[in-house]
């Protein structure tokens, strides 16, 4: 299991309904995307670690683990804005406004992040995917989605037991002996894939698949409380925002 995943089924909002979630994680996301970069996604940026460190308890370790990957991107798509190429400053130039749209960027993507974040932390896919079922998703679709959430675990835990047998037996001691292994790696992967895919079809078939995965839910409902407060919690940042605009400079 993904340490994510793990966070999520440990979560103290783990009984909530998902559409509780989602309005305040998914809710923040969108702001953080249409509010002006500054103070709009810097107080949804604000928010979102509060709600992530405070009431949802997420460990800061768990957070910045899954944090960091995305705020790589973040940094990365920001920088190429701080330089331009052409122009009378020469092939490759310092970008004259580079800064602040770098920063606008910088901001608006890492307050996104961490709204879906929020919800991801907060939000087992076991809960989540057999209910879009009933907001409309065809539900061989969701059963694609749910087979291949399922089967992502069992190919990584393959992975995983395959690199501790080669590094048992010495198979990364040199860079000749890593290349080889790793080839290894990949051949053996693709061949359990497929094998375990096989295996998978002919359960379902004896089971009496009819096109349909019926699982069990956990209990939960919409919290009318929790999603009224998510929505005035939108709303103020909102408000504040529009009160506290400045341009970035």
């Amino acid at each position: 299991m993904l340490p994510i995943d793990a966070a999520a089924h440990s979560s103290r909002w783990r009984r909530r309904h998902p559409v509780d979630k989602a309005v305040l994680g998914l809710g923040l996301t969108v702001l953080a995307v249409s509010l002006p970069p500054w103070p709009g996604a810097a107080l949804v940026l604000v928010t979102a670690l509060v709600v992530l460190l405070g009431p949802a308890g997420v460990p800061w370790q768990r957070l910045w683990r899954a944090y960091r990957v995305p705020l790589g991107f973040c940094v990365t798509g920001a920088a190429t804005l701080l330089v331009q190429v052409g122009g009378p400053g020469g092939f490759v130039s310092v970008a004259g406004d580079g800064p602040v749209r770098a920063g606008e960027l910088l901001l608006r993507t890492s307050a996104a992040s961490l709204g879906v974040l929020l919800f991801a932390f907060t939000t087992p896919m076991s809960d989540l995917l057999p209910r879009l079922v009933r907001a409309g998703i065809p539900a061989p679709v969701v059963d694609v989605a749910l087979v291949t959430y399922r089967m992502s675990f069992l190919l990584l835990d393959s992975v995983r037991r395959v690199r501790d047998a080669q590094a048992a037996r010495l198979g990364h001691t040199s860079r000749a002996a890593a290349w080889r292994s790793l080839g290894g790696l990949g051949a053996t992967a693709f061949v359990r894939a497929f094998d375990r895919a096989a295996r998978l079809q002919a359960g379902l078939a004896g089971r009496g698949y009819d096109g349909t995965l019926r699982v069990l839910l956990p209990e939960a409902r919409v919290s009318v409380r929790f999603t009224a407060a998510s929505g005035a919690l939108l709303v103020v940042l909102t408000v504040l925002t529009f009160l506290l605009e400045r341009p970035l400079t």
